[in-house]
């Protein structure tokens, strides 16, 4: 099993590779990660996503088909009533700055200035000419809810188009599991779950996976101290303030990556009873919820590959 270790996307992201020419592909997907980073990017101002953004009320933009198939799937998802997932919140994200070393606290007039520029409808997709075109000055796509699942699966994709026996990737506590894991008799990997109260690398559970993907998200993760008050990074886009949720953390259990980033931020404005409520009804997608006053649960379908 070849590993490597990079420190891309303001993160840690670890690949495992069994096949025997891993060092060559390894190589390759570390070339991929850093396009991927550089292309579609909401902090670097000359990314291609940025481009989209600086030409927001004046020109379409023409993109290359990953980022605008991410764009159009971003759009989709965000239109769905009662979903926390909006990709046009970039003028809210860059103002409160949450996890970034400037944070703060923005007054109610800006806030109340900027919600009209958080709109999903106004992003005008071309499918035709490949061009994104943001209908007002000011408005600005962020992907950071959804890329890095679309990354681990583009880099699995890969791994599995050269025939590797087994991958994994940990894009930053995104875990994406490929084949049987090895030195384990029943082939599962065996992924750890944040204790949201705890400091990294204390677990609540561990999860036994193959062929699937573990995004976990949580409070915890990128908050900052205002006032006496904590506040978090994933925003509620009626109020132009962090969510208010008795969730602590949540864990999607998904064949794909990108469908654990999509329910993680979607189920993240509701509380945790309707939150499992609707992880027990969807098909393929699992989930484990962790509430602020440290209660657990998990959805019907993890009853056998959970370990507390």
């Amino acid at each position: 099993m070849n590993e490597r270790t990079l420190h891309l996307m303001g993160t840690v992201i670890k690949l495992w590779l069994q096949h025997p020419k891993a060092e060559a592909l390894l190589d390759e997907a570390e070339e991929r990660l850093r396009d991927f980073e550089q292309r579609f990017s909401a902090n670097a101002e000359d990314s291609e996503l940025m481009k989209i953004n600086h030409q927001a009320g004046i020109a379409p933009v023409k993109v290359d088909e990953e980022l605008f198939e991410l764009i159009t799937i971003g759009k989709e998802q965000s239109l769905v009533a009662d979903s926390a997932l909006n990709i046009a919140i970039g003028p809210l994200i860059q103002e409160w700055r949450v996890g970034f070393q400037d944070a703060n606290y923005p007054s109610a007039e800006k806030i109340q200035e900027l919600l009209p520029l958080i709109d999903p409808s106004a992003i005008q997709l071309d499918e035709e000419q490949q061009t994104v075109y943001l209908e007002q000055a000011g408005m600005a796509i962020d992907l950071g809810a959804l890329a890095k699942g679309y990354f681990a699966d583009k880099i699995i994709a890969y791994f599995k188009a050269a025939e590797a026996e087994a991958a994994f990737i940990d894009l930053g506590g995104n875990v994406l599991t490929y084949g049987p894991a090895p030195q384990r008799a029943e082939g599962r990997w065996r992924i750890g779950i944040q204790n949201p109260f705890l400091s990294r690398g204390n677990y609540v559970a561990v999860v036994k996976a193959q062929n699937e993907s573990i995004v976990t998200s949580g409070i915890y993760e990128r908050k900052f101290e205002w006032q006496g008050q904590t506040y978090h990074h994933i925003f509620d886009s009626r109020t132009g303030y962090p969510m208010q949720t008795d969730l602590a953390s949540l864990t999607i259990v998904s064949e794909k990556s990108l469908d654990g980033e999509i329910w993680t931020t979607r189920l993240f404005g509701k509380n945790a009873r309707e939150a499992l409520a609707e992880l027990n009804q969807l098909e393929g997608i699992d989930g484990i919820i962790i509430t602020t006053d440290q209660q657990m649960a998990y959805s019907s379908g993890l009853k056998d590959k959970i370990d507390l």
